[in-house]
């Protein structure tokens, strides 16, 4: 794929569904009693696994215009024919371990290279508490054995550092325990697990605290998944750094949870504009709208501590924003961007670095001077949506030709991501 500077960047852009959401809705709606009908559920690599893993288990699944989710209530999987395959999804084989751990079967699941790497450890830690049986490899990953149990035990459990997809595996397997699940969050992360299913949350000494009822019934429902906040920050990135720029992203998700990186791009100085908030099945969504002068005028940032969580995703392409920004960026407290689809931190350095930029790389994130020209050249994706996307809009802004190594990655959560990218160029 080869991208070409971009003079502006101008449209209406309708982001496909939210994938956090998606996977979620679909975990759920198999969980319940009844037919669920879901409205613009992303198709997209990960997702599809989510899909295919449940009707490895029995469920029925009908993909045409509209999902069709007839759940099975919490109990009543069928056990696999074979070992589950979660491809590259993260979101996949941990919320999904979450169901396996309280079923009466034996399960196995697995993923691709990528996903083989990524520790486990961190859900396998709290289902041990819980009396699940999992093991994993010797270096703590996948593939994970999960074999059956009578019953789950009900855990209070303090995340160790901000992750939603390990408290949304335990919710998951809260639901399948005897007794009343408590999960603390010293730092909050996306909420969209709890909001699904309604739990009770609350706050105590600035922490958080989701409590899980077991057999909660589940009702079978109509979805609506709004736009996917994280896939619409490339073209709002884009926005806010070429000149002359006006975007329209409709019907988004504006989960306060997933929206940090806008408040960041404000900091900056970028404008950014709400319109049409409203809330849907418990979600808010609306309308993000950037538009940029005959300049760009962005002061850069540090970004650290408790910010990183509601922006993780984020980080590749905010360092995009970076580069034509004053002053210094910097970006700490975020090793756990080593542990996504690629080693993201040196993903960023090394692209930035072939792109012209001087950049310092630390254990937990890098440094560099803004207000640089970048300059075309061979990016490395490693294989990673994020990365990809991220330097397809450094490639706008680059002087000569930017040409990506492996775009079909954007497949894992934005298969069209290219198409739009095309219609909004000038």
């Amino acid at each position: 794929m080869k991208i070409k500077k971009a003079s502006k960047v101008t449209g209406i852009i309708h982001s496909p569904g939210d994938k956090s959401i998606s996977h979620r809705v679909a975990l759920i709606s198999a969980l319940s009693n009844g037919e669920n009908i879901i409205e613009n559920f992303l198709i997209s690599d990960d997702t599809l696994r989510t899909l295919a893993c449940l009707e490895e288990l029995g469920v029925d699944i009908e993909l045409s215009e509209k999902l069709k989710i007839k759940g099975r209530g919490f109990k009543n999987f069928q056990k696999p024919n074979s070992t589950l395959y979660a491809g590259n999804s993260g979101t996949t084989i941990r919320l999904l371990s979450g169901i396996l751990a309280g079923q009466n079967f034996n399960s196995e699941i697995t993923g691709d290279d990528s996903l083989r790497r990524r520790p486990m450890m961190r859900i396998i830690k709290p289902l041990r508490m819980m009396g699940a049986k999992i093991e994993a490899t010797g270096n703590g990953t996948a593939p994970l054995k999960i074999y059956a149990v009578e019953n789950l035990n009900s855990i209070e459990y303090e995340l160790e550092f901000p992750s939603a997809q390990v408290k949304s595996c335990i919710i998951f397997a809260g639901l399948h325990a005897e007794g009343k699940t408590k999960i603390i969050e010293k730092i909050q992360t996306r909420d969209h697990t709890e909001r699904l299913l309604g739990l009770k949350v609350s706050s105590e000494n600035g922490k958080k605290i989701i409590e899980v009822e077991p057999g909660i019934k589940i009702e079978n429902k109509y979805y609506l998944i709004p736009g996917d906040i994280s896939s619409s920050a490339f073209f709002i990135v884009a926005a806010s750094i070429i000149p002359n720029s006006y975007v329209v992203v409709k019907n988004v998700s504006l989960n306060p949870t997933r929206t940090g990186f806008i408040d960041v791009l404000r900091k900056m100085g970028a404008v950014i504009e709400l319109e049409n908030v409203r809330e849907v099945a418990n979600e808010q969504l609306g309308d993000v709208i950037v538009k940029s002068g005959k300049e760009i005028n962005l002061k850069n940032l540090t970004l650290s501590g408790d910010l990183i969580p509601s922006i993780i995703d984020e980080i590749p392409v905010l360092a995009i924003a970076g580069t034509v920004a004053e002053g210094v960026f910097e970006v700490r407290d975020a090793g756990d961007l080593r542990n996504k689809e690629s080693d993201r931190i040196k993903a960023i350095v090394s692209n930035l670095r072939n792109m012209g930029v001087d950049v310092e790389e630390y254990d937990d994130g890098f440094s560099f001077e803004g207000r640089k020209k970048l300059k075309g050249t061979l990016i490395q994706t490693f294989n990673d949506h994020r990365i990809a996307m991220a330097f397809s809009i450094a490639g706008l802004i680059a002087e000569g030709e930017t040409v990506i190594d492996d775009p079909e990655c954007v497949k894992i959560s934005f298969p069209n991501f290219y198409e739009i990218l095309k219609n909004i160029q000038s």
